[in-house]
């Protein structure tokens, strides 16, 4: 994946997204609350036309407005997200979003999404809620949480988990640890009170996720490359660069490696087919070929790594949009500021079962961080996220210099 490309503009004819199967409007009355709006009444409505819509994906606005690190997502991106047109996963699973409003001001917003095929294919029998935002009042929160719980249990779910948006392929964690520094590309950011709304809700911890900082300490490449290269070279393995002349068939290899690799992990859930092809398009616009690694053993893909130039450093001045006076100001300046990058994260790190502990997982990590430091001049990257208790890739992200510097949360709460 190379080279960068102008995103296009958002399109004056946005399709009006009703997701779900279900299009009638949740109204939940509100009981007594000890919060300081006691006596106002808290309205939940179902996203179902454009305003309401607009609503939304304008929220988060209204709660980061004078939060310095965190960084507005494009407008556009977010509506194509919730787009069932133009969202792979919403062609075989089903979200409905949902709005708080008191006093007819919004005050909260939350994503209830459920997948029918992997509940079929793990046996579990969760949905998930995401995109959860809200002022700090646990009332708001309740009805947040309960408008998702009802949709959830009325499609015969018994417990949920989030925040995760869709599934745990897309943003998820709720931000627990390490407030004062931005989001990376597909990484949540969240003020600190909303651990206290989750857990005043009655959702409990299920799983914390860390994300990692590398800044090079100058000794760390020059001698874990030297040990990796020598444990890689008894068993053959060759790392080499994204064949961007033969896409479709270097995505199926990443593909297939990824799914060999997660199948057994926390929360896994099987992207489509459609879904990883989206995912690889949309990174192929800005991403840059020499930064996505496979390794091979006699021609055979045996692991992969993705790293990708941190988009929100160019997205956050934009304010969310590629439009001006309806002219595409935005977009040229997107495609200015991209070229300008200095952070990267690397979101994706894959080693089949078999060839771990054999320093190939080091040398693409090493590999990754030489041309990044060296060719394009990047000051530090993140790594992540990893899961709690998946102590062997974080020694291995730990043995070539990072340091944990951010927690996310995902919580669980039975339905029954």
């Amino acid at each position: 994946m190379g080279g960068t490309a102008k995103l296009e503009a958002p399109s004056s004819k946005v399709m009006v997204p009703i997701i779900g199967t279900s299009t009638a409007i949740a109204m939940l009355s509100t009981s007594k609350t000890t919060s300081v709006h006691a006596a106002a009444t808290i309205e939940i409505q179902q996203v179902t036309n454009r305003r309401l819509l607009n609503a939304f994906v304008k929220f988060p606005w209204q709660i980061y407005a004078n939060d310095p690190v965190w960084v507005p997502p494009l407008i556009h991106d977010v509506k194509e997200f919730l787009n069932p047109s133009k969202h792979p996963y919403l062609l075989h699973g089903e979200a409905a979003p949902f709005l708080a409003f008191r006093k007819g001001e919004v005050v909260g917003r939350i994503l209830a999404s459920d997948d029918p095929s992997r509940a079929e294919e793990t046996g579990e029998n969760r949905g998930c809620f995401g995109m959860f935002e809200s002022i700090d009042d646990p009332a708001v929160a309740k009805r947040l949480i309960e408008a998702a719980s009802d949709w959830l249990r009325a499609r015969g779910r018994s417990w949920m988990l989030g925040p995760i948006d869709y599934s745990n392929n897309y943003p998820c964690g709720l931000l627990v640890e390490g407030f004062d520094t931005p989001p990376r590309y597909m990484m949540n950011h969240h003020p600190p009170y909303y651990a206290d709304l989750l857990t005043s809700c009655g959702l409990a911890k299920s799983k914390d996720l860390y994300a990692w900082w590398f800044v090079d300490p100058n000794d760390i490449l020059a001698k874990w490359r030297r040990l990796a290269e020598r444990a890689a070279r008894r068993d053959a393995v060759t790392i080499r660069t994204f064949r961007r002349n033969d896409f479709d068939n270097e995505v199926r290899r990443c593909q297939e490696v990824y799914h060999g690799t997660q199948k057994d992990s926390w929360a896994y859930t099987r992207l489509t087919e459609a879904e990883f092809q989206y995912m690889a398009r949309r990174m192929a616009q800005f991403g840059i070929s020499d930064q996505v690694l496979l390794a091979e053993v006699e021609g055979k893909p045996v692991g992969f790594s993705i790293t990708l130039p941190d988009i929100n450093e160019a997205i956050k001045p934009l304010n969310g949009r590629l439009t001006r006076f309806g002219l595409p100001l935005g977009a040229i300046r997107l495609a200015w500021r991209i070229r300008r990058i200095k952070t990267a994260r690397m979101l994706a790190l894959c080693v089949l079962d078999g060839y771990r502990h054999r320093g190939i997982g080091e040398l693409l990590v090493l590999n990754t961080l030489e041309y990044g430091k060296h060719t394009i001049g990047y000051t530090g990257a993140e790594l992540g996220w990893t899961v709690e208790g998946n102590d062997a890739i974080g020694r291995v992200i730990e043995r070539v210099g990072a340091r944990r510097y951010k927690t996310y949360r995902v919580y669980e709460k039975t339905l029954a």
